[in-house]
């Protein structure tokens, strides 16, 4: 277009396709409800954020390329890794969808470890494959392996004689013949992509709020004993409350994004210099150059951050339906609200984001970790978080991810295909929440459904 740069261009258009709602109590949401509903930015971003985001936007899509190439702002790929880019798991900002039969799926990734911890309390890595697996390598270089999901169906029965059909996991580690045998301990922990949109708001949420709601020996004596995951910020060089990841691992979206880059892309950063290879793995690497500079500048990263800090969630839906009013009721009998908050609030001060202050949110999350029994366990501890326990995912925008992302499964490996099955997994803490559940008719499951699909 004559007359005006391309990225002013794009940068405009990012402006127009905002719709602002009236109310501003609903954690800054947006109305559109269709496929972008995840992917727009909080409604009073500034001028000077709204610019970041949308270049954030930009590298968030792109695909990497390995090195050395002539995009030299977007290489570093590897050697070894999982996706090219951060939307090849979050596509859309939403939900992961595991692999299946008949196609394959980066966003559905494998932590590795051993039994034990690090120095300072993190999980020790297995010593041939590292943390994670990778499943894709830079041409002339060979992946770390493979990992196949067998499912077992489990009938059951509810109260009132409607049958079910839960899906039992079984996972396999196929090695390549390149490194060799993992440790013969190795444990293995499945994580889906979660979606990306309102990770700022609950980045706002006040620690000693998240706190006044943990109950870490069950004083009141319902059954419910959140307790907060203790976490090392590698910047700070202190342990600080994890709030991001399956297992709250992560302390803000800095690491978390920082992580996911190393992790998942193979690219480093100045919180993450060395490129993640075991010394086993360094050895069969040897012809490799590796760049000494970290290959994602503190600006870029700061730019992703910046994306992922103001993706707006979506406003809720259908809210005076007299079904969604009636789910509603039902959620709250259920004692689904334990852990699910229905509400938090952000802090009155956010440095560098004021238009995040003084919000009043609807996550539907404590931020906390649960045990939720031994049927979703992965036996695979994480910081102070149990191999049995779990953050409360969040449940806003949960009713768009078919919409969105073109699926409904949930849990933290996607094992469940709809919401009947997520709710029939709850145990543990959650036990008591899923027997009313399973005690319900089948008009009041489905009211309960289109309470929590308004969400």
């Amino acid at each position: 277009m004559k007359g005006k740069p391309m990225q002013q261009v794009v940068f405009a258009l990012a402006v127009a396709s905002m719709v602002l709602l009236s109310s501003p109590c609903t954690g800054q949401t947006f109305s559109p409800s269709g496929q972008n509903a995840f992917s727009l930015p909080i409604s009073n971003i500034t001028r000077e954020n709204r610019r970041a985001h949308v270049i954030g936007n930009s590298f968030f899509n792109k695909n990497w390329v390995a090195s050395p190439a002539s995009a030299s702002a977007r290489d570093g790929l590897g050697p070894l890794f999982l996706a090219r880019s951060c939307s090849a798991c979050h596509l859309r900002d939403g939900r992961g969808v595991p692999p299946t039969d008949q196609q394959d799926s980066p966003a559905l990734l494998f932590r590795l470890s051993i039994p034990g911890k690090g120095p300072q309390g993190e999980t020790v890595p297995d010593p041939v494959y590292g943390g994670q697996l990778a499943s894709l390598a830079i041409p002339g270089e060979e992946p770390e392996g493979t990992m196949t999901i067998r499912y077992t169906e489990v009938p059951g029965e509810f109260v009132d004689g409607s049958i079910y059909s839960l899906r039992i996991p079984t996972y396999r580690f196929a090695p390549s013949g390149k490194f060799g045998p993992p440790d013969p301990a190795l444990l293995i922990g499945p994580r889906i992509a979660s979606a990306v949109f309102g990770l700022g708001l609950l980045e706002a949420v006040p620690e000693d709020l998240i706190l006044s709601h943990a109950d870490p020996d069950d004083d009141d004596h319902d059954g419910i004993s959140g307790r907060a995951n203790r976490v090392w910020n590698p910047e700070s060089k202190r342990r600080e409350v994890g709030r991001f990841g399956w297992k709250a691992n992560q302390a803000d979206i800095r690491q978390q994004t920082a992580a996911a880059f190393l992790g998942d892309i193979g690219i480093t950063s100045s919180i993450h210099p060395q490129e993640d290879l075991t010394e086993a793995q360094r050895q069969f690497l040897a012809g490799l150059h590796f760049d000494p500079e970290p290959e994602l500048d503190d600006k870029t990263l700061g730019r992703v951050v910046r994306y992922l800090q103001t993706l707006a969630p979506p406003a809720r839906r259908r809210v005076s339906d007299p079904e969604v009013l009636r789910g509603e009721q039902l959620f709250r009998a259920a004692n689904c609200t334990a852990c699910h908050l229905p509400e938090l609030q952000t802090a009155a001060d956010v440095p560098g984001l004021p238009e995040l202050a003084g919000q009043t949110i609807q996550p539907y999350t404590d931020l906390l970790l649960h045990d939720m029994g031994p049927g979703l366990a992965d036996n695979r501890p994480d910081f102070e978080a149990s191999g049995s326990e779990w953050r409360t995912p969040p449940l806003w925008g949960i009713g768009l991810t078919e919409v969105v992302n073109g699926h409904t499964n949930f849990l933290h490996d996607g094992r469940a295909r709809n919401l009947e099955e997520a709710i029939l997994w709850h145990g543990g803490e959650a036990q008591s929440s899923r027997d009313y559940f399973a005690a319900l008719n089948a008009e009041e499951r489905i009211a309960l459904f289109s309470f929590v699909n308004s969400l």
